[in-house]
């Protein structure tokens, strides 16, 4: 959120959101979508089964330089990036000093380019970059990149929509990334997103954005869709959103991203608070992120208590809601570790009522990535 009596930052989306009637709230210092006249139910079940194209300018792209950036960056993070081959894409956590997570990320080693390119979260991308580079030595510099904007195009008609504006091949398979032409425009595109299903992410210069947006959404099968379903849509996927499900508190086993540590970062113990992380690998952690299905139609949101049988304290919910296509309330929460195990029954307190809820396994609706090509 801005502070306040600050001033909201547009996306160049901006007056495109105006014009298809979105409803604009204030979101990380930005006004954002949070639905168009569709509504948020069916923004959410049109991208499950077709096509949405979400406007994601307000996160933080950068360039990293230099002789090795991929190395100067994993003295940050656990994930192995040297081991990140041309035109792969990797997620991974920016970590304090003592574990917890600063945010999480996305990086990519673009074919024939020297440097690496980096998104970050809206809230956090000025503080990560002055973090990254207070850490850099001076072979390596980060070059913010705020002249670009960012479209998500989610949705299993991705693909097909994609094709009729692309000039060159796209990503075929999850977490690759190309340089190409979209609808005449120059632009980053990966295979990714964070719906939980097929689709690409397009990084291009804010000037193109507007024209770009309206070639897409002029298919048939795309519909814009706002911040409102594209939290119900994480949600159902298991995907964390920072500053509520993963922050500064959280270490990556509690919350059950241990699969972001690589291998050979196990072994080298050379990243942020090492022994800490690999003691809670090796032994448990004493709290852990888990899902949680609501048994009646009452959702526990963000900060519900949960309880176990016998009303003792047991977890806290950190992100919920309703889920349309899970078809019930449901919920991302953190719990003691004894109290982790699926099946586990539990109670979340709602307006001073306890409501039944049973630990549930993530994703609660399966992810749709194409991991294969042919």
């Amino acid at each position: 959120m801005a502070e306040p009596g600050s001033a909201l930052k547009r996306t160049p989306l901006h007056a495109l959101h105006v014009s298809l009637g979105a409803r604009m709230v204030p979101f990380a210092g930005y006004e954002m979508p949070v639905q168009y006249r569709a509504g948020i139910l069916n923004e959410h079940l049109h991208t499950r089964k077709s096509a949405g194209l979400f406007d994601v300018s307000h996160m933080g792209q950068a360039f990293l330089h230099g002789s090795d950036p991929a190395r100067a960056l994993e003295l940050l993070t656990p994930a192995d990036l040297a081991g990140l081959r041309e035109g792969q894409m990797r997620y991974g956590l920016l970590l304090n000093a003592e574990g917890g997570i600063r945010d999480d990320f996305m990086v990519a080693r673009l074919p024939g380019r020297p440097w690496l390119y980096l998104v970050v979260n809206a809230a956090t991308k000025d503080s990560d970059f002055t973090f990254i580079a207070c850490r850099l030595n001076d072979a390596i510099t980060i070059e913010p990149q705020a002249d670009r904007a960012l479209l998500a195009l989610q949705g299993p008609k991705a693909e097909s929509v994609l094709s009729r504006h692309a000039e060159g091949a796209a990503p075929q398979t999850f977490l690759k990334v190309v340089e190409m032409t979209v609808a005449g425009a120059s632009a980053i595109v990966s295979r990714s997103g964070y719906t939980g299903e097929d689709g690409f992410e397009i990084s291009l210069a804010a000037g193109d954005a507007e024209y770009v947006a309206r070639k897409l959404l002029a298919e048939p099968e795309v519909l814009p869709v706002g911040l409102g379903a594209r939290d119900t849509l994480r949600l159902e996927a298991g995907l964390c959103l920072y500053g509520h499900d993963i922050d500064e508190t959280t270490s990556p086993i509690e919350a059950d991203l241990a699969w972001t540590i690589g291998k050979r970062r196990k072994m080298a113990r050379d990243f942020p608070a090492a022994e800490r992380i690999m003691g809670e690998l090796m032994s448990g952690p004493r709290r852990k992120r888990v899902g949680l299905m609501l048994k009646d139609k009452t959702p526990a949101r963000e900060g519900a208590e949960l309880v176990d049988g016998a009303g003792a304290p047991a977890g806290r919910v950190t992100s919920g809601g309703f889920g349309p296509s899970a078809g019930a309330p449901i919920a991302m929460a953190y719990v003691a570790a004894e109290h982790a195990a699926d099946g586990t029954e539990l109670a979340a307190m709602v307006r001073g009522q306890a409501r039944a809820a049973v630990v549930t396994p993530l994703p609660f609706v399966p992810h749709h990535y194409v991991r294969k090509s042919g």
